[in-house]
């Protein structure tokens, strides 16, 4: 993946929320925000077939969230690189960056914890938050940062109703997330992160079907 964050990575949340434009919130909205996302076996959608979404944000809306199992060919030692940072010698050098979805894949994306303070980020849930912003990447190359994150190119963005009518067919399934289970989307190497949702179910993935609904 040859995308590099631009200098208007700053305004990258921003814009991605006023695309949706999901600045009124309904209290009684069955939102999911904060949790997963697992892909169905009847979700043959080539860009989500076979995924796991972290949901940042549904209302009425709309929703945006990251694919947290898509790995692109990218290190974050190579992306920081690309920016003009170092992660020479980092714990997270080697990391991959997400392909978070298909939208905007040349801005970037930072799902992170502690929340800290930063110029552009967005509290989803716990002490998890979403940053669009380039101060937390410089934090992090200056081992100022927060001490988990994801990081992603590009995000997953849904309509007025779309996601609501996807939920309502049963392309997903739904897995709130707790506090204990935050290392899912730090901790663990991509290619577990579906088994681990499947484990927070209790039930095995072999056993579904197109039909089953929400846990």
């Amino acid at each position: 993946m040859g995308q590099l964050w631009t200098d208007e990575f700053d305004s990258a949340l921003r814009e991605a929320q006023e695309d949706g434009d999901m600045s009124q919130d309904d209290p009684d909205f069955p939102s999911v925000a904060g949790q997963l996302l697992v892909a169905m076996p009847s979700l043959l959608d080539p860009q989500f077939g076979g995924t796991v979404v972290f949901v940042a944000e549904h209302t009425p809306r709309g929703a945006m969230g990251l694919v947290i199992n898509r790995p692109s060919d990218m290190t974050l030692g190579t992306l920081f690189s690309r920016l003009d940072l170092s992660l020479d010698g980092h714990p997270l050098e080697d990391y991959p960056v997400m392909v978070g979805g298909p939208v905007q894949t040349d801005r970037g994306f930072v799902l992170h914890e502690p929340l800290g303070s930063w110029s552009s980020t967005l509290a989803v849930v716990g002490s998890v938050g979403l940053t669009s912003s380039r101060d937390v990447l410089e934090a992090v190359a200056n081992n100022r940062g927060p001490s988990r994150m994801l990081v992603s190119l590009g995000y997953s963005g849904w309509a007025p109703g779309q996601l609501d009518a996807e939920l309502a067919a049963n392309a997903w399934l739904t897995v709130p997330l707790h506090d204990e289970d935050f290392s899912l989307l730090f901790d663990l190497p991509a290619e577990d992160r579906m088994g681990a949702a499947f484990q927070m179910l209790g039930f095995d993935p072999l056993n579904l079907s197109g039909a089953v609904g929400h846990a």
